[in-house]
């Protein structure tokens, strides 16, 4: 196993798998939306002890959309799962950023017998389909589906939403913007806005019923993955380990090291690297 991406197919959408390190815990985590595996290095603490297996989504990082639509979660969480299977991993720890702990939520509900443990970073969704912190990627998705790019991008960058993102939240904000100079803008629109206006299709009910170990991680100065619905993921699901991290909109360095710090002490306790086989 090694840092080098191999090809999956699925459908007829060519994915990019990054199977690294050789440890005895595997560990699926994914990047979030628009991210891709550059993004899962930065906030997962590779090492010795893990076997760490990423599938860039469709339409992101160096993967194909193919042609099967409507781009969902589930979609995700069914070409993740068929990588775990195809890689000969039977049971992991599954987490992710933002999408990819969308992605990792809906594996542990429908496939329990699969999850040993949870690790939600930053979480963009809890329960509901096509939440309000969501709204702006279907915004931008829309401009750039009906205008041309740089248009779109200056119509963004004059909205309301983008004013009170300066204010409150740049770091998404310099998100957003950055989807108009993507070389795959227009797929990637259908991707986001089909995305923005889904779930995980999760209950509480059933995140109540969850019995591996847990961790969710929360961060502040972020309106796309607020605070408050990390600590909802956190309070509903029994036993559930909660972390605060530095916001990256403050300190981006030390926003990723605390990240890394927090999902490797809990891998730590919780697995004590033993042999999960």
């Amino acid at each position: 196993m090694s840092a080098g991406p191999a090809t999956m197919l699925r459908d007829d959408a060519a994915l990019r798998v990054f199977d690294t390190g050789q440890g005895r815990l595997p560990i699926i985590f994914q990047h979030g939306l628009g991210g891709d595996a550059i993004q899962v290095a930065q906030n997962f603490p590779d090492g010795p002890s893990y076997r760490r297996l990423t599938v860039e989504c469709r339409a992101q990082g160096g993967s194909g959309a193919g042609t099967t639509r409507p781009f969902s979660i589930a979609m995700f969480a069914d070409d993740v799962l068929a990588a775990a299977d195809a890689a000969g991993i039977d049971r992991f720890v599954a987490g992710g950023i933002s999408m990819g702990a969308a992605i990792a939520l809906r594996l542990a509900a429908r496939h329990p017998d699969r999850i040993l443990g949870l690790v939600l970073v930053r979480p963009a969704w809890a329960f509901d389909a096509a939440p309000q912190n969501m709204l702006p990627y279907a915004e931008v998705a829309e401009l750039i589906r009906s205008r041309q790019l740089d248009e779109g991008r200056d119509i963004f960058a004059a909205s309301a939403t983008a004013a009170r993102f300066r204010t409150e939240a740049p770091d998404n904000l310099a998100s957003l913007l950055g989807f108009f100079a993507r070389d795959n803008a227009a797929v990637f629109a259908e991707v986001m806005q089909s995305i923005a206006n889904d779930g995980p299709g999760v209950t509480r009910a059933e995140a109540a019923g969850f019995k591996t170990p847990t961790l969710v991680i929360g961060t502040g100065i972020d309106l796309v993955h607020p605070l408050a619905t990390a600590r909802s993921l956190a309070d509903a699901i029994p036993n559930a380990a909660f972390a605060e991290v530095t916001p990256k909109a403050t300190d981006k360095e030390r926003h990723f090291a605390e990240i890394r710090a927090a999902i490797g002490s809990f891998l730590e306790d919780r697995f004590n690297n033993q042999d999960q086989s």
